[in-house]
């Protein structure tokens, strides 16, 4: 006989299940904006456009392209351990990557909505062994399925933030409830331990944040070679993975350093690309001179703003650029990792709204390994200063280096602690 789930758990079951219709329009719009495909979209329902290989099966799961990137090293070891790894997302970016990057002995799919029909339909198919969530990954129906099959679950790299906390009181037993599903939880800082361990989590232990040991793709040579040669010799900095409100807020920093730097160019790199067509009219309606990285177009001697409206080349971005401001940390969204930019060699500039990465961002700011910006309009001070005085620029990058590597060796011990999950033979389970 299955657990009978807390009374609220099992309202949101039967809500999603009644909801299934919605999630075919939900899919709809989302193809008709760019952003599921169509050619794929029954993986959202459940349907698997692959066979299930014979043997077992470790199903790791990640949203979107930082997670799928931090993950990817533990897919490889996995995978030549003997495993099969299904790899699962949610957009078509991380999708690429994963089609670019996942080893042999690895496959990808779209995850299902959460609603009981679809996802019942994706478990009997994959019937998984083991299954990884990465960060936040927390579904409800998802969870729900692989309790009732008694297939083993973890968290892994697993963060939560203040906020977060106080969400999850709020639910009670039901958070217990849900948060108990998984076997095991691995931590990606000890705030974050101590932030599960206040909820009453007894399987919560720190390992390590897996995106300090992230194998990160190499730029394409040409490409770089070709935007540093435009770029030439004038200050240049990005705005990286910018969210709606930032890209004005850069915008006018940009704005103001430009009465003192009047050469200066200041490269865009929105968060979502889809968004590039109002862009573009903030961009018109700035008066400034501007280039489209989608187009073909370089930047040239007289742009002083470069719309970089592609995907899959950050790592291009970061490497050409000495100042990276990181979005997300003006706008309600909790800011992004910043470990890609480090590793890259930009120094790092943000704001204060970063409750994603909350420990390792203090780390940075009070090693003077990155600025942090409390004010949008004091963002142009710390870029001018980092524009101005070389020597104390490269000594803030080799800060958040030091940092950076101090921090590697996640994967190791989150390899150790899925030990007792991962029999010696290579196999979880059996057929």
């Amino acid at each position: 006989m299955g657990i009978r789930p807390p009374i609220l758990l099992r309202l949101y079951l039967l809500l999603a299940r009644l909801a299934a219709p919605v999630y075919r329009i939900v899919h709809k719009v989302r193809v008709s904006r760019g952003k599921d495909e169509k050619v794929r979209g029954g993986e959202k329902f459940g349907w698997a456009s692959q066979p299930r290989p014979s043997g077992s099966v470790i199903w790791v799961h990640a949203a979107s392209v930082g997670e799928t990137n931090s993950v990817l090293p533990l897919i490889s070891a996995l995978t030549d351990r003997g495993y099969f790894v299904l790899l699962t997302t949610v957009t078509r970016t991380s999708a690429e990557i994963a089609a670019r990057n996942l080893p042999e002995g690895a496959g990808h799919q779209f995850v299902p909505f959460d609603s009981p029909s679809f996802v019942d339909r994706f478990l009997d198919h994959w019937r998984p062994s083991l299954a990884l969530f990465v960060e936040s990954e927390i579904w409800p129906a998802i969870l729900n399925g692989l309790r009732t099959r008694r297939c083993r679950t973890i968290l892994v790299n697993a963060r939560l933030s203040v906020r977060s906390v106080r969400s999850w009181k709020r639910l009670g037993a039901a958070a217990t409830d849900l948060l108990g599903h998984f076997d095991l939880i691995l931590a990606q800082s000890r705030a974050d331990e101590g932030r599960f361990a206040s909820l009453g989590v007894k399987t919560v232990t720190f390992a390590g944040n897996l995106k300090f040991d992230a194998d990160l793709p190499t730029p394409d040579p040409r490409a770089l070679s070709d935007l540093k040669r435009a770029l030439g010799t004038r200050p240049v900095w990005l705005a990286a993975l910018t969210h709606p409100g930032e890209e004005e807020i850069a915008l006018a920093a940009h704005r103001e350093i430009l009465k003192s730097h009047p050469d200066s160019l200041l490269l865009l790199a929105p968060r979502h690309p889809d968004r590039r067509e109002t862009i573009i009219r903030e961009l018109e309606a700035a008066g400034l001179p501007f280039a489209v990285r989608s187009t073909g177009d370089l930047p040239g001697p007289g742009h002083r703003l470069y719309l970089c409206d592609t995907l899959g080349e950050m790592n291009t971005l970061y490497s050409a650029v000495p100042i990276a401001f990181l979005g997300g940390s003006f706008a309600e969204v909790g800011g992004h990792n910043p470990v890609e930019a480090i590793r890259f060699k930009a120094a790092l500039v943000s704001g204060p709204k970063v409750a994603n990465a909350r420990t390792l961002y203090k780390h940075l700011w009070d090693n003077g390994a990155a600025v942090k910006v409390d004010s949008p309009s004091m963002l142009a001070r710390p870029v001018q200063a980092l524009f101005e005085n070389g020597p104390a620029r490269a000594t803030q990058i080799s800060r958040a280096l030091e940092i950076v590597e101090e921090g590697r060796g996640a994967l190791s011990r989150c390899l150790s602690l899925l030990g007792p999950f991962l029999p010696p033979s290579g196999r979880v389970g059996g057929e």
